[in-house]
């Protein structure tokens, strides 16, 4: 054997010990960091009224799309205003997407061409980066006219949903003596508008991880770990929304 072939088999064999050893750490950190959930909410017990919410992946980025309707009920039972807000400015629609994000990344990167490193780099890394909200008016099923994305379906039951409700009113900012949340223009496709959110983006609280935070308040087990990737987060509740679905059929 030449000396270039073992030192190829060694090389290869490090790698291959690299690898293993990435993934186990990422194996550990999943588990550690995953979130039980809340039994008490998820899944609905039988007979109490579930709301149908999705979850959206575009690439590189996710978004939620809960009923309209279900918000304004929301709103008016409980008074949040934001939600109140967008129930009667997004009216003529039956649901609405909302994705949260970084500022500047979320208004100049509308589509994964338009990614840049340093733009990437400055919103994961950069301490204090602002964050907005996109809202885009959706009609009829969010799987048709999100055709091209990968799209999951979570039912949640009222009492988690009206969690869920708590948490994304309270990401909408609200200025000085305001009760609405502050518009900031156009949004990226359809019918869509940016607001002023709460928070700040970085690389341990990206766009997936706010909405795994909103499915945990509904009582939705998550793993933040996995979320930190659109696939991921999808990967994850579609894994447990079939483990549901077999349970429901009374094959698991």
């Amino acid at each position: 054997m030449s000396k270039l072939t073992l030192a190829l088999r060694t090389a290869a064999r490090r790698v291959g010990l690299s690898l293993a050893i990435a993934v186990l750490l990422f194996a550990l950190a999943t588990i550690a960091t995953a979130r039980s959930g809340d039994r008490s909410l998820w899944p609905p017990a039988p007979g109490v009224p579930r709301t149908e919410v999705f979850v959206v992946g575009h690439g590189y980025h996710a978004g939620i799309v809960v009923p309209r309707a279900a918000l304004a009920e929301q709103a008016s039972r409980r008074g949040l205003s934001a939600l109140g807000y967008l129930a009667t400015r997004f009216a003529d629609f039956d649901r609405l997407e909302i994705g949260w994000g970084d500022e500047r990344f979320y208004r100049e990167v509308p589509t994964a061409q338009s990614l840049t490193v340093a733009l990437a780099m400055r919103a994961l890394f950069r301490p204090g980066n602002p964050s907005v909200l996109h809202v885009v008016g959706v009609k009829g099923d969010p799987r048709a006219m999100f055709a091209n994305s990968d799209v999951a379906r979570v039912n949640v039951g009222e009492p988690g949903f009206a969690r869920l409700a708590d948490m994304l009113d309270a990401t909408f900012a609200r200025g000085q003596g305001r009760f609405v949340p502050e518009e900031l223009g156009p949004g990226l496709y359809g019918t869509s508008l940016f607001f002023r959110a709460t928070g700040t983006f970085h690389l341990f609280h990206v766009c997936n991880h706010w909405i795994a935070d909103l499915l945990d308040a509904a009582g939705v087990p998550t793993a933040p770990v996995l979320a930190t990737l659109p696939a991921g987060l999808l990967l994850d509740l579609k894994w447990r929304s079939s483990l549901l679905e077999l349970s429901h059929d009374g094959t698991s």
